[in-house]
This record gives C-alpha cells, sequence and structure tokens, in this order.
C-alpha cells in the first residue's frame, strides 16, 4: 500500500517515530534496535513500510532497510506472530543474524525477544527454514562464512576458541563469528587476547 515514508523525524520513541512528509505528521511502529539506528529528530530519514489494515486499526511499520522489512513480512506469515511479536524479534536479532538463526536451529537466540517463547520460536524455523539459505544474498558474509566453514580454519584455533566462550556467554553464533572476524591482526593474539576484544566489539 505505502512503499516507504520520507520526511523529517519529529518525535522518536522506542516503539514509534512520527515522520513529518510534507507537513503532515506519520505514525510509524519501530523496533527499538530501529529507534537506536535513527538519525536525531529534525534529521531526514526514509523507512520502508509495511501497511497492517485491521477493522479497528490502520498502522505502519517501519524499517531502515529492504533487508529488515523483508524478514519482517516473512515472520508475520507464521501462525501465532503478529506485527508486534515480529518487531520484538527484531529488536533482539538484527535481519541478518534472525536469517542465520533460523537456519541454523537456534531458537534460544529467537526466544531471547519478549512475548516469544521458546514453542513460537521452533515454530518460525520450522516454517521458515526451508524458504531460506544460507547463501541467500541478503545474510551478512560473516555468518555465510560460519555456515560454510564454522567460521574458522584448522590454523586459527584461537578464532574457534573465541567463539566458543562467546556462545558459551550467551551471544548466538552469528554474534559471536562477526565480532571475531572484525578483529585486526588476530593471528599475533592468543585466544584469551582475541575474546577480549571481541567482546569491546559487542560491547
Amino acid at each position: 500500500m505505502i512503499a516507504y515514508v520520507q520526511g523529517i523525524i519529529e518525535d522518536i520513541a522506542d516503539d514509534n517515530v512520527v515522520v513529518d512528509v510534507g507537513g503532515v505528521g506519520m505514525n510509524v511502529k519501530i523496533s527499538a534496535d530501529t529507534a537506536a539506528r535513527l538519525p536525531g529528530i529534525g534529521e531526514p530519514v526514509k523507512l520502508y513500510t509495511y501497511t497492517s489494515v485491521r477493522e479497528d486499526a490502520f498502522w505502519l511499520y517501519g524499517f531502515l532497510s529492504r533487508n529488515d522489512l523483508e524478514i519482517f513480512k516473512r515472520c508475520i506469515t507464521v501462525s501465532g506472530i503478529g506485527p508486534k511479536g515480529a518487531l520484538s524479534i527484531l529488536a533482539v536479532l538484527d535481519a541478518d543474524s534472525l536469517r542465520f538463526a533460523i537456519v541454523s536451529g537456534d531458537a534460544k537466540a529467537i526466544a531471547k525477544a519478549p512475548g516469544i517463547g521458546i514453542k513460537t520460536a521452533e515454530r518460525l524455523i520450522l516454517e521458515l527454514k526451508g524458504k531460506l539459505d544460507i547463501d541467500d544474498a541478503l545474510i551478512s558474509r560473516e555468518a555465510a562464512a560460519y555456515g560454510a566453514e564454522h567460521a574458522v580454519s584448522a590454523d586459527t584455533p584461537q578464532k574457534a576458541e573465541a567463539v566458543e566462550a562467546l556462545v558459551a556467554l550467551g551471544y548466538n553464533q552469528a554474534q559471536a563469528v562477526k565480532a571475531v572476524n572484525a578483529i585486526e591482526n588476530i593471528e599475533q593474539m592468543d585466544s584469551g587476547a582475541v575474546l577480549k576484544a571481541a567482546l569491546k566489539f559487542l560491547f
């Protein structure tokens, strides 16, 4: 219905942004993650939108990228997950991490979203796993590398140990791989130093 909203940010809340479009204030529902990534009040913004029309409500859900919008639309096709639930998931996992969690069957990572239990997370994986591919161009290169090579090679044991430690600390595999792969000169570091550097990246 409405493909995107482009204008000036008038107000930002954890779950809503008001965008001035030609003098009309548009209320757009957003995730907490999107709210944190928005430019400031008074700045221009473009949000790709999904329109939800019900008998008692008309809502726009906004996303900073088509990637986020696409995975949102896939989530709401799953029984028991509506727009609010999908936004909750995207508040704790970005689009690439969510895709990887689905492909790898990481229900625990998805169930960290408020209001999403483990059974709902498992249902989402069951219904969407066959529709996603680890080679999907929208998945981050780090996540794809993890799926193809387990993110480590035989000559980098410090990477393997750091990823394993991060997962044990509660991070999902995609997050752990992304953090480890962001470290420069990793060959000159031991596993303890790699872990510390990865934690700094995640914080």
